[in-house]
């Protein structure tokens, strides 16, 4: 106890405990400094950072569902088959003039109507997921070839693009003030309000309760590293464009499943049935709607997905959505999900899918080929799991 009736956390207990996350931000940051040189500090530049929104978006919008999925350890193979489906439908659907919030509740409406579909599957017919979803993975690739007669559908105009690469700056005129778009650093700075109000009242509820918590100094530090990146990427963000309405569109998902995973009855259901389904189920979870829920989730995020995918590509194309499953699901072990299910949370995937598309990133600026992507792509991955394997065994967990 540093103070009377607080109970604190020295520095290496707290990184001790914190190993998987702040490993995963150091990670990052080590990425973005390493091709720096190698790019020319291209990598830094305000459009880099805008493009890279615009370019991956659509895959950490399915990792936060695909987390999910692989908590309870299940998996979904067939999300970039499902994106393929759902964008085809949605660009023939605003083809018609119906506009784009029917356009996206339609999306919605279909890729809940998938999961639903394969979650039933999953759930309650007992089907191993991984068997299901790769039935869907050939199921909706064929019916996408179906309905395009294997040819592109070209949209209408540029209004169903700006999803995915417009700007809030831009789409409601907002004047740019010298060299900045105001949007983004209004906007970073009224989060910034929110966290504070929201780490402070936790902090002092903890205290209030007699729970551990970090030293002041500790956390003073951790809300100012917050501040600088978010301000740092606001920064990026106002220099160019503006504010990314796909990061808007990324950032209520990524809060809304936070939430729910960590403040719901639904996140610890999901949690325990990972953990131990049996346990879970003899606990009085009904484990096979979690799973159902789940695989419901997936489906809507993957519409979701769909709807930013097409109007980045401007177009919805028979071949669209190879391998996100694959980029979706490395996210994930990138990130921190354990391989043994029960452990991960909706931040680390997301900071895990940003680790993939800086190195995508970098090696697109440095002109090496997309072969060698794959190749650091199969690496990392492989070092991932191997991590949290061995994580676990030393903790005598597995």
């Amino acid at each position: 106890m540093s103070d009377k009736g607080i109970h604190t956390s020295d520095a290496k207990t707290l990184i001790k405990n914190n190993i998987r996350n702040t490993s995963m931000f150091i990670m990052l940051a080590l990425i973005m400094l390493i091709f720096a040189p190698l790019t020319n500090w291209n990598n830094f530049s305000p459009r880099n950072f805008t493009n890279i929104f615009f370019q991956y978006s659509y895959v950490l919008i399915l990792a936060v569902g695909m987390v999910q999925c692989i908590i309870i350890l299940g998996i979904d193979l067939s999300v970039g088959s499902v994106c393929a489906f759902v964008g085809a439908i949605s660009a023939m659907i605003y083809n018609t003039g119906l506009g784009m919030p029917m356009t996206i509740l339609a999306s919605l409406v279909m890729g809940l109507a998938v999961g639903a579909f394969q979650g039933v599957w999953i759930a309650y017919a007992k089907l191993p997921a991984f068997i299901v979803t790769l039935a869907g993975m050939l199921l909706f690739r064929g019916l996408t070839y179906i309905i395009t007669k294997i040819n592109p559908i070209s949209l209408k105009d540029v209004g169903y693009s700006h999803l995915a690469t417009g700007t809030v700056d831009e789409v409601f005129g907002v004047p740019q003030i010298g060299p900045y778009y105001p949007v983004a650093i209004i906007a970073a700075l009224i989060m910034l309000i929110i966290f504070y109000y929201a780490e402070f009242s936790g902090r002092k509820t903890r205290i209030a309760n007699g729970f551990e918590v970090a030293p002041a100094g500790i956390f003073i530090a951790k809300l100012a590293l917050i501040s600088l990146v978010a301000l740092g990427l606001a920064d990026r963000f106002a220099r160019y464009r503006g504010l990314p309405v796909v990061v808007v569109v990324l950032g209520i998902t990524v809060f809304v499943f936070h939430f729910i995973l960590k403040n719901t009855v639904l996140g610890r259901f999901i949690y325990a049935v990972g953990g131990n389904s049996r346990s879970a189920k003899l606990s009085g979870i009904n484990s096979e709607f979690i799973t159902f829920i789940v695989f419901c989730i997936m489906g809507l995020l993957t519409g979701l997905a769909a709807v930013v995918s097409t109007g980045y590509m401007n177009s919805a194309l028979p071949q669209a959505g190879n391998l996100f499953e694959m980029d979706a699901i490395a996210a994930c072990y990138i990130g921190g999900v354990s391989a043994s299910g029960g452990i991960g949370s909706v931040v680390g995937v997301i900071v895990g899918g940003l680790v993939m598309s800086a190195i995508n990133n970098g090696m697109s600026l440095m002109n090496l080929g997309q072969h060698w992507q794959y190749v650091v792509k199969a690496l990392i991955l492989l070092l991932a799991v191997f991590y949290d394997i061995y994580t676990r065994r030393k903790a005598g967990l597995g």
